[in-house]
This record gives C-alpha cells, sequence and structure tokens, in this order.
C-alpha cells in the first residue's frame, strides 16, 4: 500500500471509530471487528487507534487493548471554550460571505434532521448537527481557524451526541438551528452570533450535567 493511500485509510479509519457515538465510555473496541467493519486491514487501524489516544479520545492498555476514555468536566469546558471564542472569530466572514447556495444547502440538512427528530434518531442527529455546524463554519473561508475547529471534530460530535441524547435539549436546539438559518438569511450578525453563544452554552450545561451524572453513579456503586 502507498504511504499516502495509508494515510488515507488511517483517517478513514480514525474518523469511522471516533465518531461511532454508540460507543459508551470503558467499551472495549474489538480490533477484528472494526476492521471487518470497514474492509480494511489492521495496520491503519492500529494507526488510527494510536491518533485517537493521542487526542485523549480513547486509551490503549496492555492486556485490555483498546478503551474508549470516559469525558471529563475540563474537556467539555475547553472544547466548548474554543469553539465559542472562535465562532465570535469567524462570525463577522459568515455573515459576508454566505451565498443563497449555502443556505439551500443548510436548509436542506435541517429538512434531513427533521425526519431524525421526528423519529427520535439521536445517532443520526448528532452526525446530522455536526454537518450543519460545520457548514455554517466553513462557509467563513478562515482557513487558519477551521483547522483549529476540523481538529476538535471527534471530540465536538460526541459532546452533540451527549447533549442531543436529551429530549428537552434536542427539541429546543432543533429550533434554535431553524432560527439561525433565519438570521444568516437576513445577514444578522448580531442576532446570529447571540443566538450561537447561547446555543453552544445551553449545550455545554446539557454535557456537563450528564458527565457529572454519570461521575455521580460511578461514586454510588463503589460506595
Amino acid at each position: 500500500m502507498r504511504g499516502r493511500d495509508l494515510v488515507g485509510f488511517v483517517d478513514d479509519a480514525t474518523a469511522a471509530v471516533a465518531r461511532d457515538v454508540q460507543l459508551p465510555a470503558g467499551y472495549r473496541i474489538v480490533e477484528t471487528v472494526y476492521a471487518n467493519k470497514l474492509h480494511i486491514s489492521r495496520t491503519p487501524l492500529r494507526e488510527a487507534f494510536r491518533k485517537l489516544e493521542l487526542d485523549g479520545l480513547v486509551s490503549c492498555e496492555v492486556r485490555r487493548g483498546v478503551i474508549v476514555r470516559a469525558f471529563t468536566i475540563e474537556d467539555i469546558e475547553e472544547i466548548y471554550g474554543i469553539r465559542n471564542a472562535l465562532m465570535t472569530l469567524i462570525t463577522p466572514s459568515i455573515i459576508e460571505n454566505i451565498t443563497e447556495e449555502d443556505l439551500k444547502e443548510l436548509e436542506d440538512i435541517l429538512s434531513v434532521m427533521d425526519i431524525s427528530e421526528r423519529d427520535a434518531d439521536s445517532s443520526a442527529l448528532a452526525v446530522q448537527n455536526r454537518q450543519f455546524h460545520r457548514k455554517i463554519e466553513h462557509i467563513s473561508n478562515k482557513k487558519r481557524i477551521l483547522r483549529v475547529i476540523d481538529s476538535q471534530e471527534e471530540y465536538i460530535i460526541r459532546f452533540s451526541a451527549l447533549a442531543i441524547a436529551s429530549i428537552v435539549r434536542r427539541t429546543s436546539a432543533h429550533q434554535e438551528h431553524r432560527l439561525m438559518l433565519t438570521y444568516l438569511r437576513e445577514r444578522n450578525e448580531e442576532k446570529f452570533a447571540d443566538l450561537m453563544a447561547r446555543h453552544l452554552e445551553q449545550s455545554k450545561r446539557v454535557c456537563l450535567k450528564a458527565v457529572d451524572g454519570h461521575v455521580g453513579n460511578i461514586q454510588k456503586k463503589r460506595a
């Protein structure tokens, strides 16, 4: 396999494993299962696991194998802090650059999300939610900032899954997405920026509550 092909396989494998939002913390990932699932050899898969370990998403333990790492409150605070700060920086460019074609694409994503929302498919919504936000972010065309945001992609999708798992947050977040599109169509920078900041803050709070509850349950079991 050529070097470039291997890099592509590793990137695909990394994304596939990291975005499998059904994997709970503490889950042991079986190499053969994912190798068969992705139709690749174990070499790129092992490279993918190493990349995920460097990103703090899994831990590779002797005799236990690859274990999905639990998120910490610090992880959530840091990632959402980065997203909020960078969104503030790129919002003016988003408003300036957005086209009718962009608006149509965002509308199409929301239409698909309508179906997932109706079916209460939180796994699909987590991925579609990221597609919606990523589309908005990339309208800015701020390549250096986007590289920083995209480097947190796996964390962002998993945090989205945590937030969307809450029925109350799932419904309100979807309504906020519709309102975001309205403000983008109106090119109302102030209202869009304010809504985006509140949207991210609410999602962060739901994630923090979920992680705090998970830690509390573990402590009760140990008591």
